[in-house]
């Protein structure tokens, strides 16, 4: 696993392909932390008014990988928005980071109403990155469709 990779997944499947990476991480022996973004933002709003937050960093640090799932679907206010840049911003260049959004880079201002902090994360998050663009029916919509028509 090389250290500085990031992988931005987007749209359909974006989930399960985390997820099947971080279980082949940890089938390698690598340690992985699997995330929602807004679950990491609670967290981390939690540390900072604990005064715990340098150690949450700390533990966020160390993990060969960390996949933050469902970017894009709770907005960020701009205390959340420099929190969330401040803990990715601890993994550049260093540690596997996977972020799964439905939202194109340039429309991740309708997040985050921040434009310099969107395009410094956007920089940072896709540096040496492989980029996934998923296309596609949702599976989970396909699934609720399939049921439906077999209850009919």
């Amino acid at each position: 696993m090389k250290s500085s990779r990031r992988a931005l997944l987007l749209p359909s499947g974006k989930t399960h392909l985390a997820t099947a990476l971080g279980i082949a991480a940890c089938n390698a022996g690598h340690s992985v932390l699997f995330t929602s973004v807004p679950r990491l933002l609670t967290q981390i709003r939690e540390c900072r008014n604990a005064l715990t937050l340098r150690s949450l960093e700390n533990k966020f640090e160390r993990y060969d990988m960390v996949i933050c799932d469902e970017f894009g679907y709770v907005s960020c206010d701009k205390a959340g928005a420099e929190m969330l840049f401040n803990h990715l911003s601890l993994r550049t260049d260093k540690k596997t980071t996977v972020v799964t959004t439905n939202l194109a880079f340039n429309r991740w201002n309708e997040i985050i109403d921040d434009k310099v902090l969107v395009t410094a994360m956007v920089d940072r998050l896709t540096h040496k990155a492989i980029l996934l663009n998923m296309t596609g029916k949702s599976y989970r919509m396909k699934e609720t469709q399939e049921m439906m028509t077999q209850q009919i």
